[in-house]
């Protein structure tokens, strides 16, 4: 495969809600952001030989990769309804691309971890059961870094700019507001608001220097800890944008979600 691949951070809701009934005085609440999910292979635009996803929801010491040949799921989610504790997502894992990643990481001074046991977090089954759902894209899930370092991840992401001209996609998962205390709450809209127009200027910068920049300076941006009081579910932006390399990002997602401004983006 000749052609470049995009990069992504895409927002992945909260638990399964893509399938289980919205609450009935927000029926249309996750509608808009489950439509953005279905049309990523339109946005895409090139069927990729292998997904690198890196999901808020596994972190580690140090870089670790899944290296599972069949992952099971990982319910990572609580009181939600029974059926949603039997979603399947059968991908197979991509053990193959880990020898690559590994070696990509270590000569930009990262050492790896392997796991063999490791299922699907939410934060990879459930927005891809609805990117992709014919489940036959092999998939490595990446993890974050315990240390929630943001230049850290901005280099993994630089590391791995190569496996985009691999036909693999990079996707981080997460979510650009993540603060389930105020979520439902009617607080801190404005800090969301604010906040959501920072991250979109800093994300779009044209200079990748700039971009990067700045969004390793995030925690100073207005409304930062309203938005991310831990920042595990912007991480993975960081990712996908040091794999952007020159390539311009681009907003491909803008929506309120209970009054809280969410975004999605594309480099490249």
């Amino acid at each position: 495969m000749s052609e470049r691949l995009p990069t992504l951070y895409i927002p992945h809701g909260g638990g399964p809600c893509f399938f289980m009934a919205p609450p009935p005085q927000h029926p249309q609440l996750w509608d808009k952001m489950a439509a953005y999910l279905r049309g990523l292979t339109d946005d895409v635009g090139v069927r990729p030989k292998a997904l690198l996803v890196i999901s808020a929801h596994w972190e580690t010491p140090r870089p670790t990769l899944n290296v599972m040949a069949r992952p099971g799921m990982l319910y990572d989610y609580y009181g939600f309804p029974e059926h949603t504790y039997r979603l399947t997502y059968p991908a197979p894992g991509a053990p193959e691309l880990a020898p690559r990643v590994q070696a990509l990481l270590k000569a930009a001074g990262f050492d790896s971890d392997l796991d063999d046991d490791r299922g699907y977090d939410h934060g990879v089954f459930v927005p891809l059961m609805l990117a992709f759902p014919e489940a036959d894209i092999p998939i490595l899930q990446l993890s974050l870094q315990q240390d929630l370092d943001p230049a850290q991840h901005l280099a993994i992401g630089k590391a791995l700019e190569p496996l985009r001209d691999e036909g693999v996609l990079i996707i981080g998962s997460g979510m650009s507001f993540h603060n389930l205390r105020t979520l439902f709450g009617g607080r801190d809209d404005e800090a969301s608001e604010a906040f959501d127009a920072w991250l979109t200027l800093a994300a779009t910068a044209s200079d990748p220097q700039v971009r990067d920049a700045q969004l390793s300076r995030w925690a100073e941006a207005p409304g930062a800890r309203a938005a991310h009081p831990r920042e595990e579910h912007l991480l993975p932006l960081m990712v996908a944008a040091g794999a952007a390399g020159a390539d311009a990002g681009r907003r491909t997602y803008a929506d309120h979600l209970m009054g809280k401004a969410l975004s999605a983006f594309q480099f490249g």
